[in-house]
């Protein structure tokens, strides 16, 4: 398969090269938006999504298996495979997507994937979402539909496995739906390098009225990735995303987002910490609209990079859309080095200049990573910090 295919097709023609109806909507969807984006598309200005699109990649056969118990929820090149008991996971049509979301792609990946993974999770609980790839030069699509329940508190650790693949691209991409009165963490932690996979991750989130949802990002290393991200947030939810790049050799990775709030006393704060090593470029396309309906809201947001390499670039673009006075709202980008008197202090004291840069890069990293609640987490991300710094190309 190759996307770019796609191109310069009508509803009816699409509909015919996919083998599905020109009434789904998902579809339709991506036909009135344009159809494939471009470098001139809002959303993917920054990223080369044009080289991923002209790929030729094998298509998979999204067959559902048997599902195994285990204490993680692990996809296998978009199959559930392993499941914990008492932990509701599925297969159902598409029938919950977003009318308004600013991603092409978005729809392009519900149309390509006939069902969706829906989660259901019940009461308190903690649990562990692994992304396995096994399949080389493929494209691996795939949606998931997260719930949880009222009054309840979760957390879902996400993680990513496709080190012995090559040259696959990813599309995938949560609707989220959280409910009144709860809050919903989620940790994504993504290791990429050597040209095992590109990814775009195209996500929904509705946080509904009294609900909290917390979404870090730890990305490091290589490659391509971006993901995009769309929060609306209901009366007094509250959504916190943080966001940490750490990007070497000529890797392009970051988050587009837009957080509207629908609802009056919504909040949120979102903060984004990037370090950029080699020739990589970081990315933070950042949109907080404020409705009219969305009085007394309290929006904060802020960028901030460190450019390890000369040919370091980071894209920070910040943006504020208000509508209305009665509200808090702060938005702020700094970019710069790390401060050569630190670095000239440490080395004085016997500490390698390697070792000196490590040590003042992962203090600025360290305001992130420790809000983590769970310390064998907060570890694993150090760890995976560790690999990727000592492993860069010079």
């Amino acid at each position: 398969m190759r996307l770019n295919s796609f191109k310069n097709k009508n509803l009816e023609e699409l509909a015919t090269l996919l083998a599905i109806s020109p009434q789904n909507r998902p579809l339709k969807k991506f036909i009135e938006m344009g159809g494939l984006p471009s470098k001139k598309s809002e959303a993917y200005r920054y990223f080369n999504i044009e080289s991923l699109l002209d790929g030729e990649y094998e298509s998979l056969d999204y067959t559902p298996k048997v599902v195994n118990e285990g204490e993680e929820i692990v996809i296998e090149n978009g199959v559930i495979t392993t499941a914990p008991q008492g932990v509701r996971v599925y297969y159902e049509p598409c029938e919950q997507i977003d009318d308004d979301h600013f991603d092409p792609l978005y729809y392009l990946s519900h149309a390509l994937y006939p069902r969706t993974i829906k989660i259901e999770v019940d009461g308190d609980r903690e649990l562990k979402i692994v992304h396995r790839f096994t399949k080389s030069y493929a494209i691996i699509n795939y949606r998931i539909v997260l719930f949880n329940q009222a009054n309840r508190h979760s957390t879902i650790y996400e993680s990513f496995e496709g080190e012995l693949v090559q040259n696959s691209f990813i599309m995938y991409g949560y609707d989220m739906h959280i409910a009144p009165d709860s809050s919903f963490r989620v940790v994504k932690l993504q290791t990429l390098q050597n040209q095992n996979y590109s990814m775009l991750a195209s996500h929904k989130i509705n946080v509904e009225k009294n609900g909290s949802c917390i979404f870090k990002s730890f990305d490091l290393g290589g490659d391509h990735a971006l993901q995009l991200i769309k929060v609306e947030l209901d009366e007094y939810a509250h959504i916190d995303a943080q966001h940490l790049l750490y990007l070497n050799n000529d890797s392009k990775r970051g988050t587009v987002s837009q957080i509207i709030h629908k609802g009056q006393h919504s909040t949120s704060n979102q903060e984004a910490k990037n370090i950029l090593d080699g020739a990589s470029r970081g990315i933070f396309d950042a949109l907080i609209k404020v409705e009219h309906s969305a009085k007394y809201t309290k929006a904060i947001q802020n960028s901030k990079a460190i450019l390890l390499h000369d040919k370091a670039y980071m894209v920070s673009k910040p943006q504020l859309e208000i509508y209305i006075d009665e509200l808090e709202a702060s938005h702020g980008s700094t970019t710069g080095q790390l401060d050569p008197q630190q670095l000239f202090y440490l080395q004085s004291r016997g500490i390698s200049a390697i070792e000196a840069r490590k040590m003042l890069v992962i203090a600025f990293a360290n305001t992130m990573i420790e809000t983590i609640r769970d310390s064998r987490h907060q570890e694993l991300i150090r760890n995976e910090f560790d690999k990727v710094f000592y492993s860069k190309e010079d």
